[in-house]
């Protein structure tokens, strides 16, 4: 078991190492493959209407005259150990984790990203616990009850979930809900420690909307998962020993159909963490997904390389914590 854990915790280190690789590679050496030069990468972090000395200021500070193995060197350094950037007004010293600095709106993006952090959390937290459970619950009755009328009806509301994007239902949502029957008026982001009931009221109808799209597909794998489980030697071999029904179907049959399950979960839940676009535009909330938005509309650059860094390390960090689990649902992992 010790290994194994050693073993995931090697291998999330030197991936997030090629995460690092990939991103730099993405912002600062396919450009220059492409044959943009020192001068046109520094304008693209610049602004929109860059004059000649902002961008001789961005390309001296950022590095981007020296050579490509110089630069990513830095670029790890800043992450690790902070950075100092030359707005040609004032010296400022990025704190690590530094994931860049905005010349366009001269601050550092970090600090900007932590205030939008705690809301695509609990959005992400939320809404995952209630497709998670909600979406399983409905694949095992399916697949228990296969060809029954419920049967059919879950797997319509799956159709459902998985045809109608969010920025529809959390529309209707709203128009419902939150306008003609005012149940949840007003719906704004509180953070938890303020007041953590009205944290969980104004964020029901955003976990709903969230959970509605996933919990669809959950059930379907559920229930793909269970069907072909519940159909092995192994489990006729449970019945045959005398084993209560429910014992059979939890610590056999469901516990095998969630290896896969819990393959996407992680997956899921990371590329979330790194914002739900959709989600956060629709009840405006000032998450990373819209902060994102944002920087892309504003053509910032470095802070669209921190929501870029961000989302990588959450995609990581949350396949490692699936990875831990493998060895609690699945004992053979362990070896």
């Amino acid at each position: 078991m010790i290994f194994y854990l050693l073993r995931r915790l090697a291998g999330a280190v030197v991936l997030l190492l090629i995460v690092t690789m990939a991103v730099f590679a993405i912002f600062f050496l396919i450009p220059r493959l492409g044959g943009a030069t020192s001068d046109q990468l520094a304008a693209r972090y610049v602004g929109k209407s860059p004059t000649p000395a902002a961008i001789e200021q961005v390309k001296h500070s950022l590095g981007l005259d020296k050579s490509v193995p110089v630069q990513y060197g830095r670029f790890v350094k800043g992450i690790v150990a902070g950075k100092d950037y030359d707005t040609g007004v004032r010296k400022v010293h990025c704190a690590p984790p530094c994931l860049g600095f905005s010349f366009r709106n001269n601050l550092e993006v970090w600090p900007r990203l932590q205030d939008r952090i705690p809301v695509t959390l609990s959005l992400a937290a939320g809404a995952a616990v209630i497709w998670l459970i909600a979406g399983v619950s409905i694949g095992v009755i399916s697949a228990l009850k296969r060809g029954s009328l419920w049967d059919r009806f879950s797997m319509g509301f799956a159709l459902a979930g998985v045809s109608l994007p969010p920025f529809f239902t959390g529309l209707v949502a709203l128009a419902l809900f939150s306008y003609q029957w005012p149940i949840f008026k007003g719906v704004h982001y509180v953070p938890f420690l303020d007041n953590p009931a009205s944290w969980a009221w104004n964020l029901v109808l955003p976990w709903l909307t969230l959970a509605f799209l996933y919990a669809a597909l959950y059930a379907r794998l559920t229930r793909a998962g269970m069907l072909e489980t519940m159909s092995e030697d192994y489990i006729r071999t449970a019945r045959a020993k005398g084993l209560r029904e429910r014992d059979v179907i939890v610590k056999h049959g469901l516990r095998a159909a969630l290896t896969p399950i819990l393959t996407i979960f992680g997956m899921d839940v990371g590329l979330l963490l790194g914002g739900a676009i959709l989600t956060e535009q629709v009840y405006s909330l000032n998450g990373v997904g819209k902060f994102a938005v944002e920087a892309i509309g504003q053509q910032d650059l470095p802070e669209v390389l921190g929501v870029t860094m961000i989302a990588a390390i959450f995609v990581i960090l949350a396949n490692l914590v699936v990875d831990l689990l493998y060895a609690v649902v699945d004992p053979r992992v362990r070896t």
